[in-house]
């Protein structure tokens, strides 16, 4: 099974346990790192998540991914909180991040650049205005290759 399937297939089984107990699915990972293979589950909820949720969450999908066996090779998995500097994948994320530090790049320039860190002051109509020191930056949303929660020191 391809890893994009792999993904969907685990987004499948854990996704209707997260709705039921308030968790947010924030991202699936399925990647090579030297010899071994690697799920790595994100999930975040308000008020931010603990080692006790990342537990019955990994017991959880454990069981369902024996049951369904979508990965055929041995695995490592990982069931976390996102961290700090969340991903910011879907739409929803975006507009949630509205007021927070952000990092963004971009598929190509916008106003010559590729990497934009500063304040989320908007995103509206497809398009994010981020704000560097004391200029603002429109991006549009199309353009954007990664996004993510920044920590500005």
């Amino acid at each position: 099974m391809s890893t994009p399937k792999i993904k969907a297939a685990v987004e499948e089984m854990v996704t209707p346990f997260l709705d039921e107990n308030g968790f947010e699915l924030v991202d699936v990972e399925y990647v090579k790192e030297g010899s071994n293979w690697f799920l790595r589950v994100f999930v975040d909820k308000d008020g931010g998540i603990d080692i006790d949720d990342c537990g019955r969450i990994s017991e959880f999908l454990t069981e369902k991914l024996d049951e369904n066996d979508p990965i055929p090779s041995a695995y490592f998995l990982d069931v976390s909180s996102p961290g700090a500097e969340r991903p910011l994948k879907k739409a929803e994320d975006v507009l949630k991040a509205v007021g927070k530090d952000v990092f963004v790049t971009t598929y190509e320039p916008v106003d010559g650049l590729k990497e934009f860190e500063g304040r989320l002051l908007s995103f509206e109509n497809e398009e994010l205005v981020v704000e560097i020191g004391k200029k603002s930056h429109t991006i549009p949303y199309s353009k954007v290759a990664s996004a993510r929660l920044a920590i500005i020191f």
